[in-house]
């Protein structure tokens, strides 16, 4: 790579079909893999929630994501975004599956129809105590759990997930990557409903979470006794994330937009 050739990157809205809703996501198309330094840096100017970066590597894409201020090991809408940028731009032909090398092992997407369809690990949770999180999301908590990434926290009903409010300079505080909300659907075209709040990482609030549904999957797959569900996260910009649990891994479906397209001028050196 050059060091005064662009870089092409693309802004994506995941988990819906209309631009300026889901989860926006920004991903560098790189010819080989740069600095984490300079992938820090890049985050932190786009200042989203996500930060994809992709290379070709061994028949295969190198994959990290970032935030404004730290590396991610798993994020669900940033991977959507990053297979639907190399099908949109012709770095990979229609009908082949994006493979992704990644900090969670080997990720896949798939086409399917006009959505995209990701083979993510399952990450369910243990129950654990719930500490100060009731003061914190300023709700009672039905059931609380964590994972290796997040705590996740039953409310009561999904009109209490909506009108969550928590502390978010007490929950940045938190020694884990975020915390899910959830309950149960109050409205037919969905199971359950959740939001994901992880002000440590500089998101107060994620739009729309691809990898906090490998955690609800197995938690409502042994509430509802059933493995396929639809989860709609109820953020301000709301998303759909379809979701199937196979036994230790979940596939995650939805659509995405591109809404900007663009060169990374700032390119890194030694690369």
């Amino acid at each position: 790579m050059s060091e005064s050739a662009p870089i092409p990157f693309l802004q994506i809205d995941s988990f819906t079909r209309e631009p300026f809703s889901g989860n926006p996501a920004a991903v560098c198309l790189l010819d080989a893999a740069p600095s984490a330094d300079w992938m820090q840096h890049v985050a932190t100017e786009m200042n989203l929630s996500e930060t994809a970066f992709t290379w070709p590597s061994a028949g295969a894409f190198g994959l990290r994501w970032f935030t404004p201020v730290a590396e991610v090991d798993l994020c669900g809408h940033a991977t959507l975004a990053a297979a639907h940028a190399l099908w949109e731009t012709d770095r990979l032909a229609r009908g082949e599956s994006a493979e992704f090398d990644t900090r969670s092992g080997r990720l896949t997407a798939s086409r399917a129809g006009d959505a995209i369809r990701m083979n993510f690990p399952a990450e369910p949770a243990e129950a654990c105590d719930p500490g100060d999180l009731a003061n914190a999301l300023g709700s009672e908590i039905v059931w609380c759990g964590q994972n290796r990434m997040d705590f996740i926290v039953q409310l009561p009903s999904a009109s209490a997930v909506r009108e969550c409010a928590p502390n978010l300079p007490r929950l940045a505080k938190l020694e884990t990557r975020g915390v899910i909300v959830t309950a149960g659907s109050d409205q037919n075209d969905a199971d359950f409903v959740s939001r994901f709040f992880c002000p440590g990482l500089g998101i107060d609030e994620d739009p729309v979470t691809g990898s906090a549904h490998c955690c609800l999957a197995p938690f409502w797959a042994e509430r509802l006794g059933k493995t396929t569900f639809t989860g709609h996260q109820v953020s301000r910009r709301g998303g759909v994330v379809n979701c199937e649990l196979a036994g230790e891994r979940v596939l995650l479906g939805g659509h995405a937009v591109t809404v900007l397209s663009g060169q990374v001028l700032a390119t890194p050196t030694g690369a």
